[in-house]
């Protein structure tokens, strides 16, 4: 359990170790003429002033220093300044930092056991200095390979897209905030115990497998073009339709059903085809 420290300032501390040590220089200095135990003095006031200065730290902005007392944690000091504390205590840095982590890109299985590629980019920091120092081996490290095991466990737990799932409710490609949503609490699960803070994770990379990329592309592209092909379909009858009612309802022209036949697969033709239609001009009927 993180324990936060106090501790005084060390300006006093850092005047009384000049003082000691000004005495030092003076008491060797005198002792050399006159008696040996003003050696002893001074050699002592250097002593001091050396021990004194051991328990100076000065901690930057955003930094913390873990305080240990012969392996025993006695708390942690977040202030910045310059403080004094026990000599005897030894102390660790840890930075409070945002730091950046970009992912290298892996190559996993999706839910449907197509081979993906995936990278993710997160922002942490630590927010409880003991888990950090004391709960793992080394943070950083542990941070690396989590978001790692994170990425593959949420890469493995939904489909690339839904060509093949289509009642997945969420995929890696169109699942936008929520898939990122779920990405920073799989991360913030797994390095809690390590004290980190996730401020944000992000998808920085996501693309199907060099060797299944191309069939996949042709995949996807047949699959716009059905759908594609499907709306002109659905176009191409209601405006037929149409024309047939209009043609009827103002009575133009009476047309049999043979007539009828020739003249929604000649529309058809008109309206679903690639190319402008090539007027053909019949000087005859339809029966000659």
């Amino acid at each position: 359990m993180e324990k936060i420290l106090k501790p005084i300032s060390g300006y006093l501390t850092l005047v009384f170790c000049l003082i000691l040590f000004v005495a030092s220089v003076y008491f060797f200095i005198t002792g050399i003429d006159d008696s040996i135990i003003y050696v002893v003095l001074a050699i002592l006031c250097f002593i001091l002033s050396c021990f004194f200065l051991k328990g100076l730290m000065i901690i930057q902005p955003n930094h913390s220093r873990v305080l240990n007392f012969f392996g025993k944690y006695v708390g942690t000091v977040k202030d910045n300044g310059l403080f004094f504390i026990n000599p005897l205590y030894s102390s660790q840095r840890i930075s409070l930092r945002s730091e950046n982590l970009q992912g290298q890109t892996l190559k996993v299985n999706d839910k449907m056991g197509n081979p993906i590629e995936i990278a993710v980019v997160m922002v942490w920091k630590v927010g409880d200095t003991y888990k950090a120092a004391f709960d793992v081996e080394r943070y950083s490290d542990f941070v690396r390979m989590q978001s790692e095991a994170a990425v593959r466990h949420l890469a493995m737990s939904f489909p690339y897209d839904n060509l093949e799932d289509d009642h997945a409710p969420i995929t890696l490609r169109e699942g936008g905030d929520k898939i990122n949503a779920i990405l920073e609490q799989e991360l913030t699960d797994r390095l809690s115990k390590a004290g980190i803070i996730i401020q944000e994770a992000r998808i920085s990379h996501l693309a199907y497998a060099s060797e299944i990329a191309g069939a996949m592309l042709q995949r996807q592209q047949a699959t716009a073009i059905v759908a594609a092909r499907t709306k002109i379909v659905e176009g191409a009858v209601g405006m037929v339709d149409l024309a047939l009612k209009k043609l009827s309802e103002e009575n133009i022209v009476e047309l049999d059903d043979e007539r009828k036949a020739a003249m929604v697969s000649n529309l058809m033709v008109v309206l679903c085809g690639e190319k402008a239609a090539q007027p053909i001009l019949n000087a005859g009927t339809l029966y000659n």
